[in-house]
């Protein structure tokens, strides 16, 4: 197959100490989203998604609760799959490191890197982050003394003990060829200049093996020995796909590099440095990008249990609705920063954005469509001035959706659409299809058809976000063959036919607590005595006539617009 006809995108595996979070959620949701989207472009695609189950956290976990580690972690993951089928997440392999070709694949993969002489044995004295599971060196911290973890701000422990040694050192110049080769290998670029800043710093060989871990995958050839459980785990992107199984070699060529690695930006320094180096060692290429989202907080707070703020993914898709979640999260926390997630935010969302703006586009259209007995819709030859207009303008915000999905800034890709869904509003308040259907049926089926062709892009753009809701509102347009690439779906020519339904409202709107409060304000201000500035204070106004000259948007922002104007 055509090596640009496939798409292969990955999830950090998750570490199996607890139930999924907003965090794993958001993560799996990126991957899931592309994955579809890109299926909707005509690529065969393949998603991984997984669990982490080695290491000295979970063996420590384990012991606490008296159950040995593999037993303890098969208690967790029912909880990610039930939630990845909750959320309409569906991805083609579940990868657990515990899985037997894994371990083999690991350590046929550790096996390269000693048989290309990029290994050695010596023994380590440093500092070690058992839950984030890394080597900490002096440097990351201010004090060296008590060395803290850069990545959680916990304290370290002070180990010693026999290694084996990668030498990474030795791919340092290589690793900064290839970043200088490669511009586009992280987004957003902060990450990327924060990889190339360590890099750039000195690495030091890594220790890539322990001695008093026994919960992991035991070294080639050296029992007493269990690999680095990072040294591993990042190797779950080549095992799931068939390395180091002869069986499958045609599988893996046809999968590798990754075109994307989904992960937090706090696993940026291990999937940016060591396993570019690990894949060079082993003559292998590297992943085409490393996407890499901020953190989410909680109402302007870090996620945490003592604050009682955690939330719990199950419990919000039972209450919100699994494709009202799924488009907020994507909405609202941009993949290239940190966001802020709010029930109420998610609340006023679904409320303007998906039940006023969307789905009541939908409702008012195909009410009119039945009460006067139209709600089938023929194909259409002529278009007046303004459906032409409206036909043009989709086509030109559809454009840009598509460049903002296919540069993973969903954030954008949804503010352009919204833009096709509030012109369809206007397009329709404007042409007063209740008027028309008095005196005027030509135009009347002509504003009802224009507002379908507009839901139609609607529907097929959003069917990666939201799956479940816009296979409804396809089918309620009468598409019964929901086609499945874009290309076919031919959604820039405005010849479709349509039978519509009504259905049940697609969005309930909610009252938030932030939505009266709003309303009480405005009813205050608004009961306020108005106060006029005197003639004295008008007369110091500087009034001056200008000539808006230009005007454009301003870059990765969704209002703002920069104004050139001509003063004389």
């Amino acid at each position: 197959m055509d090596k640009k006809k496939t798409f292969y995108v990955t999830t950090p595996i998750y570490y199996v100490t607890a139930k999924p979070h907003l965090g794993s959620l958001y993560s799996t949701l990126i991957a899931d989203v592309l994955a579809r989207w890109y299926a909707l472009n005509d690529s065969q695609t393949f998603f991984l998604t997984g669990t982490d189950e080695h290491g000295q956290k979970i063996e420590q976990a384990a012991k606490q609760v008296d159950k040995d580690p593999k037993t303890f972690i098969d208690n967790f993951i029912p909880a990610y799959k039930d939630t990845w089928k909750q959320y309409e997440i569906v991805y083609d392999k579940f990868i657990r490191t515990t899985d037997q070709k894994h371990v083999l694949g690991a350590q046929t993969f550790i096996q390269t890197l000693i048989d290309n002489g990029d290994v050695y044995t010596s023994s380590y004295t440093g500092w070690y982050c058992t839950p984030c599971e890394t080597f900490v060196l002096p440097k990351d911290s201010d004090d060296k003394e008590n060395v803290v973890c850069p990545s959680c701000g916990r304290k370290t422990e002070k180990l010693q003990e026999e290694t084996y040694f990668f030498v990474l050192s030795k791919y340092q110049d290589k690793l900064l060829k290839f970043y200088k080769n490669n511009p586009n290998f992280i987004t957003p670029k902060e990450r990327f200049n924060e990889v190339i800043r360590f890099v750039e710093s000195g690495l030091n060989d890594l220790s890539i093996s322990r001695t008093n871990v026994k919960w992991g995958v035991p070294f080639p050839h050296d029992p007493e020995h269990t690999i680095y459980v990072w040294a591993e785990a990042l190797t779950n992107y080549i095992t799931a796909i068939g390395y180091g199984d002869q069986d499958k070699n045609d599988e893996f060529t046809k999968w590798w590099p990754a075109n994307i690695h989904v992960i937090g930006k706090d696993i940026v320094r291990f999937h940016g440095v060591f396993w570019p180096a690990f894949l060079m060692a082993a003559g292998l290429e590297l992943p085409q990008k490393l996407l890499v989202h901020g953190w989410i907080t909680v109402d302007n707070a870090k996620m945490s249990k003592s604050l009682g703020n955690v939330v719990d993914p199950v419990e919000l898709a039972n209450q919100y609705g699994v494709d009202e979640v799924r488009c907020y999260l994507l909405k609202h926390i941009p993949v290239n920063q940190d966001g802020n997630f709010s029930t109420g935010d998610l609340e006023q969302y679904i409320s303007s954005n998906l039940a006023n703006d969307l789905g009541n586009l939908f409702n008012r259209m195909a009410t009119l469509a039945h009460k006067y007995n139209y709600d089938a819709l023929p194909t259409l030859d002529k278009w007046n001035s303004e459906a032409e207009k409206l036909q043009q303008e989709a086509n030109d915000i559809f454009a840009k959706f598509s460049y903002h999905m296919n540069e993973c800034m969903f954030h954008l890709a949804l503010s352009e659409l919204w833009k096709l869904i509030k012109k369809a509003n206007a397009f329709f308040h404007s042409q007063q299809p209740w008027q028309l259907a008095k005196n005027d049926t030509d135009a009347f089926v002509q504003t009802l058809s224009a507002t379908a062709h507009c839901l139609y892009v609607v529907g097929y753009s959003l069917l990666p976000v939201m799956p479940k809701k816009m296979k409804i509102l396809l089918h309620a347009l009468g598409i019964k063959d929901i086609v499945k690439t874009l290309e076919k779906a031919d959604l820039f020519t405005w010849n479709k036919s349509f039978n519509i339904e009504q259905i049940p409202v697609l969005f309930k709107k909610m009252e938030t607590k932030k939505m009266v409060k709003e309303h009480v304000e405005k009813k205050e201000i608004q009961q306020k005595d108005v106060e006029y500035i005197g003639i004295e204070d008008f007369i110091k106004v500087e009034q001056v006539i200008g000539t808006i000259t230009a005007c454009k948007e301003v870059e990765n922002s969704e209002k703002l617009l920069c104004l050139s104007v001509d003063f004389g």
